[in-house]
């Protein structure tokens, strides 16, 4: 098959019928989605008696752990052994895995995010989709896989978090369809997203405090700008697990209408997280600096922690709420690009 086509569906199911040994895998730092849809696959899979290992470059975090399945994902930086066909989910190109090793093998590339390569020998991608959970969900019909309780939970858990809890992304009937299906199999909404949302240490209680005071705002209050480093974690007694969601915080006020989270460590790159609200498009922000996501939920890293590399992030971020929303009140136009620019 070729690897600039856009498959079917149907296609996939095809192709995990004519294989037998599996590797299933998706992006580096996973978050809910990559986790939920990896698994719910893993545990679809084994149904259909296959032999199936689950791999992945970083570890799981620590609210996701205690699920059925998420114990059976190896972390290595290579994939190894004998296998012929890899389920790659969640990835735009194949190097956002952090894995060597899949270069040679048969893969089938499934993805709901912009920007996708096409890289695999069945390509199924869908940018209309919520989530990829959304997806595997369509493969595991096509393959009549029973939707078991632990299959619905996960694919909820892929759907509820890369959804920001129903708050953006393709949102649409499909999605609330999906997740009926799921309840009706068992995933319990409210347990789920209490296990999510309702678990953190108390550090991060105390993490937020010290971010939100030392918040900085932009573009008239439509910029929240944040920073979370090392040594804020350790006086806090909180983990990198005890961030997840943070930088959505600042989009709850009328105002805000884009968040920018930098997130560092010593000797790691900086890590930065975008959020925005409606029109407001982060992901040609993130490519600006070789990275991407969705319109309204992207990220990147940048090897440079110089301020003006902090401010290059900032003035391209509040283009873009301007190109969505025109200049802030009392503000005259300008069709002038941001003067900073990664070097």
């Amino acid at each position: 098959m070729s690897k600039v086509t856009n498959h079917t569906v149907h296609d996939v199911c095809d192709a995990i019928r004519a294989h037998r040994h599996f590797v299933v895998v998706s992006h580096a730092r996973p978050d809910g989605d990559a986790i939920g849809s990896q698994v719910a696959m893993g545990l679809a899979l084994k149904t259909l008696d296959k032999h199936v290992r689950l791999i992945g470059a970083d570890p799981v975090p620590d609210i996701y752990r205690e699920f059925s399945g998420v114990d059976e994902i190896e972390v290595a930086s290579a994939v190894t052994g004998s296998w012929d066909a890899a389920i790659v989910m969640e990835c735009t190109e194949l190097s956002r895995t952090g894995l060597t090793g899949l270069n040679d093998g048969f893969i089938m590339n499934i993805d709901h995010h912009p920007g996708n390569t096409f890289f695999g020998d069945v390509n199924y991608f869908d940018e209309s989709a919520a989530a990829c959970g959304e997806l595997v969900f369509s493969v595991l019909q096509g393959l009549t896989v029973p939707l078991t309780v632990d299959i619905a939970a996960h694919l909820y858990i892929a759907i509820l978090t890369d959804t920001g809890s129903f708050h953006h992304g393709q949102i649409s009937t499909r999605t609330f369809e999906i997740c009926r299906r799921l309840t009706s199999a068992g995933a319990d909404p409210t347990a789920l997203a209490n296990k999510m949302f309702d678990q953190y240490k108390v550090g991060r209680l105390q993490v937020i405090a010290t971010m939100l005071s030392e918040m900085q705002m932009e573009d008239q209050d439509r910029v929240a700008v944040l920073t979370i480093d090392e040594s804020l974690l350790t006086q806090s007694n909180a983990t990198p697990d005890d961030l997840d969601g943070l930088v959505n915080l600042p989009l709850t006020t009328r105002t805000v209408q884009a968040a920018i989270l930098f997130k560092s460590a010593p000797g790691q790159p900086l890590r930065v997280s975008l959020r925005s609200k409606g029109d407001v498009n982060v992901r040609v922000v993130a490519a600006v600096f070789g990275g991407g996501g969705h319109a309204n939920a992207s990220g990147f890293t940048l090897e440079s922690t110089a301020e003006h590399k902090r401010q290059a992030v900032i003035q391209e971020v509040v283009a873009a709420v301007k190109t969505a929303l025109g200049p802030a009140v009392g503000e005259a136009p300008s069709d002038e690009k941001p003067l900073v620019r990664p070097e």
